[in-house]
């Protein structure tokens, strides 16, 4: 093992749309959820190096280059050893849907094909799996063709075109290969036939089919386009091709400052993410998807009550969020604890959620499909909701774990909900109390320019009567609740640059949230940032931002959720949120920066 190699921003990612795993940059799985990308690890040495799990290869090389690269245009990993006396690489993926349908291979699994490029080169392999989140070591037997992993009711088999040794709880193989000799390993579900040479060979060119037959499916064709649909991969990998929805990361607990208790479980829907997951599906031309992700909140609307239209976030299946609880038996990403899967915050109250769902349900209507009349009743229901309660404290857009406040973002985001729903009820033709619906609309606009001002200075600021700046106050221009050169907003904005803003780098606030540890920047609002600036006409700024956050994304471009003084990853990884703010600066940028590109979408 190679620490250096396996820190957070030292990963690939692969998946099949139910799940992924992260490939470090020595070639070691550690860390894989099986089999969905909620359930239980199978592999978490990323979360406790040296027991919680891993599938690795090790060449016998000295100080060998370690490089990674993803196969254009698809989510089939590659990862290279190059030293003097030989080099090889792994070649990763895990076939989709529709590559399974193509090859006819219908059983799901990770595949890994070794190949040696030169010389002649001596392996170890060792695959040992620690189910249920390194709490069970499972039993290995011996099958044809491979080596079943068992532990009550969790079965995983391996299968390899070597002969690999069954031991306790792992198998191992050593092998000598010389330049163009392969081996591969399949590991997966207990009814996974065991395949052949030729069968590798057609998994791999239908997955690599499949992923370039959607990536050709984009409209996009900006000046960062590869960068850009980086990102967009990387979202499809987080998307449920069986649910719609999307999840947050692909990882939990992963540390927001090393070493402290600022560890949270990522892997499920945020309703918050709606209006930007809508945004850049739309923006990039993958209406399928923008589709299914508001089918499947639109059934979570429909399955709410009137009291309680909406929880802030669900599970993946839809289901209740799972109660946080604490892994005491693992030690933690560079000894971070606790380490949490669950989270309490869905229990929270967070006012801005219905400002998002409702935008997102306005672009659907007009890019997307069309709401229907039930759907309309249920967004009804959400507006009364928001007009009885807006003007009530919450935890707001960071989910903080202290007494609820009066957050300006989430008055804000009520501001939202009632403007998209006149809107949308205007243009479809809907029967709505616009009248009514206005005044509560105006009300909030009336609060938040009396209340939410600083007291000497006339910038927005984060809470009412407060004096404090917050980065989520970038989003005001870009929901269109206060125009970008508004003489105020350009003060926020100024103020933000200089308290908040480090060389490229943008911190959601400076005020005690009573968790030990100091955060890193976050990844999500240095795009904002970047944004406001080119929507303010501050063109070139906006482009050294810009260039700027794309060096914090890692060697794949994969950002993750923060970033340390230093420049290096922290937090789950890789982040939904933080691509999709990159998607939306790049695009918007795109228009600002070329009078003649002519988007297909326009917002």
């Amino acid at each position: 093992m190679t620490e250096a190699l396996r820190t957070i921003g030292n990963h690939g990612i692969v998946g099949d749309l139910e799940t992924v795993a992260l490939v470090a940059r020595d070639g070691a799985i550690d860390y894989f959820c099986w089999p969905t990308l909620d359930s239980p690890t199978v592999f978490a040495d990323l979360l406790d190096p040296g027991r919680g799990g891993a599938f690795e290869i090790e060449p016998e090389l000295t100080d060998p280059r370690h490089l990674q690269l993803y196969v254009p245009d698809t989510n089939v990993l590659v990862t290279r050893w190059m030293g003097a006396e030989g080099s090889a690489e792994v070649m990763d993926w895990m076939p989709q849907p529709e590559a399974r349908q193509r090859s006819g291979h219908c059983a799901r699994g990770l595949v890994r094909r070794l190949t040696v490029t030169s010389g002649t080169v001596t392996f170890d392999v060792r695959c040992a799996p620690r189910f249920d989140y390194a709490r069970q070591i499972p039993k290995a037997d011996a099958i044809e063709g491979g080596v079943r992993f068992g532990a009550g009711d969790i079965a995983l088999n391996l299968f390899s075109s070597l002969a690999l040794d069954a031991q306790e709880g792992s198998a191992h193989a050593r092998v000598t290969l010389s330049k163009g000799q392969s081996a591969w390993f399949v590991i997966g579900d207990q009814a996974m036939p065991c395949p052949d040479d030729d069968a590798i060979q057609e998994q791999l060119d239908a997955t690599t089919h499949a992923w370039r037959a959607w990536h050709a499916t984009s409209t996009y064709t900006g000046r960062w386009r590869e960068q850009v649909l980086r990102s967009a991969l990387t979202l499809k990998l987080l998307t449920s091709a069986r649910h719609g929805s999307i999840a947050a990361a692909a990882t939990f607990s992963l540390p927001e400052a090393e070493g402290w208790e600022r560890n949270w479980d990522y892997r499920a829907t945020w309703i918050r993410d709606a209006s930007f997951t809508v945004y850049a599906f739309l923006r990039l031309g993958f209406t399928d998807e923008a589709n299914h992700f508001n089918h499947w909140v639109g059934a979570r609307v429909v399955g709410a009550d009137r009291d309680n239209p909406l929880q802030i976030m669900y599970a993946l299946d839809g289901s209740a969020t799972a109660e946080e609880q604490e892994l005491t038996h693992m030690a933690g990403y560079a000894g971070s604890r606790p380490v949490r899967i669950g989270n309490a915050a869905h229990k929270q109250t967070q006012l801005d959620i219905f400002g998002e769902l409702l935008d997102s349900a306005y672009l659907s209507n007009k890019y997307g499909d069309p709401i229907h009349y039930q759907g309309w009743q249920h967004v009804r229901t959400i507006v009364d909701y928001v007009i009885e309660h807006w003007n009530e404290p919450d935890a707001g857009i960071w989910e903080m774990r202290s007494e609820p406040r009066h957050f300006l973002h989430s008055r804000v985001m009520c501001w939202v909900a009632l403007d998209r729903a006149i809107r949308l009820a205007k243009k479809r033709s809907l029967p709505a109390p616009l009248v009514a619906w206005a005044e509560t609309r105006d009300e909030i606009v009336a609060d938040i320019w009396a209340n939410f001002r600083h007291p000497e200075h006339g910038y927005f600021v984060q809470e009412r009567g407060g004096t404090e700046l917050d980065a989520a106050l970038l989003m005001m221009p870009l929901v269109r609740f206060v125009s970008s050169t508004d003489p105020v907003w350009l003060k926020t904005l100024e103020a933000i640059g200089e308290q908040l803003c480090d060389d490229g780098l943008v911190y959601r606030y400076r005020v005690d949230d009573g968790l030990g540890g100091q955060e890193g920047a976050f990844t999500t609002c240095t795009f904002w940032y970047t944004e406001c600036l080119a929507r303010a006409g501050r063109l070139d700024e906006a482009r050294v931002h810009l260039a700027k956050g794309l060096a914090y994304a890692n060697h794949l471009g994969l950002f993750a959720e923060e970033v340390d003084m230093r420049g290096l990853p922290l937090g789950n990884f890789p982040q939904a949120l933080s691509h999709l703010a990159f998607i939306s600066a790049a695009y918007f940028l795109d228009r600002q920066l070329d009078p003649s590109y002519r988007p297909i979408w326009q917002p």
